[in-house]
């Protein structure tokens, strides 16, 4: 069990990558910003390392969210370090997490956004309409 990544730093790491999508910024263009080489962000994103208190400061900081949010989505009590920790931990709703992982949502997300208000409810009844149809 020690050789695989913690639950949390997986957690965490999903977070970095749906953020940093979000955005538009590569893993370089992150790496750059936080002075880190880019294998290192990809390191992150998969749970392998850990992401140190200081490190994290710093993404939070370079992609404009507050430290809370790489946590949010976890719902767990306080962790009992004399047994396995991943019994005392769930994630909300993993498909979610899931979904958010493709590169596709992300960029459909960013592009709803950019419309305008009106255009983004026609839209939004369309993806309805579509979705009630099959």
């Amino acid at each position: 069990m020690a050789d695989s990544p913690h639950p949390i730093d997986i957690h965490v790491g999903r977070r970095l990558r749906a953020r940093r999508r979000l955005l538009g910024l590569t893993q370089e263009s992150l790496a750059s910003a936080v002075d880190i080489k880019f294998q290192q962000i990809q390191k992150y994103e998969s749970g392998a390392n850990r992401v140190s208190a200081s490190r994290l400061w710093a993404l939070a900081k370079a992609l404009d969210v507050p430290v809370s949010y790489f946590f949010d989505g976890m719902n767990g009590s306080e962790p009992k370090f004399e047994h396995d920790l991943t019994s005392e931990y769930s994630f909300a709703q993993p498909p979610v997490a899931e979904i958010l992982d493709e590169k596709e949502t992300i960029d459909l997300v960013r592009y709803y956004y950019q419309l305008g208000r009106e255009p983004r409810k026609r839209l939004l009844d369309l993806a309805r309409a579509m979705s009630a149809s099959d």
